[in-house]
């Protein structure tokens, strides 16, 4: 059975009909990436700024120098650019926090020695505070204020994330437990630590108040007991 391919062309006389839905984007206007990350950052900004109803998709196009229709070529809609800033938080979490590890695990090779599970607990919490006040930092904070402005969907995403960041303190936390430096269950002091160096960022003033280091420090004080 044969397929007729043969179409005849318009003529000349005829117009040609352009197909319906978003114009294509102008050359300035594709997705290279670097585009859809300033829109990220603009968004991330506002919406711990402003909150997220609080904030259009306008203020975000102007905060990263773009039309204002322009978020739509890269985002369904508001709600799915907080999901994606969500996301992207936590990805850059995740990368963070391997590579404050792996640099940790050669310099103590490079030493001749392994980490101990409390030199395992204070990179990951510096590294956590790095994530939740230094550089970069609007992210994670509008996860924790606006995780209710998600859909089901969006949060067994971001909640998938979530639990990766999470796993890599399981067992370290178990280590301490086992060793005696860390009291009462590791599941239990998981999530109070998390609450706690969350927290921070309602607080925290890098102008008047201790360095990510004196705060690494104090966690790590108050946490974990000391062996003789």
């Amino acid at each position: 059975m044969s397929i007729e391919t043969d179409v005849s062309k318009p003529s000349q006389a005829e117009p040609v009909r352009r197909a319906r839905g978003r114009p294509r984007k102008a050359v300035h206007e594709r997705d290279d990436g670097n585009r859809r990350q300033e829109l990220l950052r603009a968004a991330a900004r506002l919406f711990r700024q402003q909150g997220f109803g609080a904030t259009s998709t306008r203020d975000i196009a102007t905060a990263a120098g773009m039309r204002s229709g322009s978020p739509f070529y890269h985002f369904e809609n508001k709600e799915a650019l907080l999901a994606a800033v969500m996301q992207e938080g936590m990805k850059s979490a995740l990368q963070r926090q391997a590579s404050a590890m792996d640099t940790a695990v050669a310099q103590a090779a490079a030493c001749g020695h392994t980490l101990s599970a409390r030199e395992c607990f204070r990179v990951l919490v510096r590294s956590h505070f790095e994530v939740l006040l230094g550089p970069d930092s609007d992210f994670i904070p509008v996860m924790l204020y606006e995780w209710r402005s998600l859909s089901a969907a969006q949060r067994s995403e971001v909640n998938r994330l979530k639990d990766s960041y999470e796993a890599v303190w399981v067992p370290v936390l178990k280590a301490l437990h086992a060793s005696g430096e860390l009291h009462g269950d590791p599941a239990l002091a998981r999530m109070m630590l998390f609450g706690a160096l969350n927290w921070s960022v309602q607080w925290y003033d890098p102008a008047r108040q201790a360095t990510l280091d004196d705060l690494t420090a104090s966690v790590v004080h108050l946490f974990l007991k000391r062996l003789e």
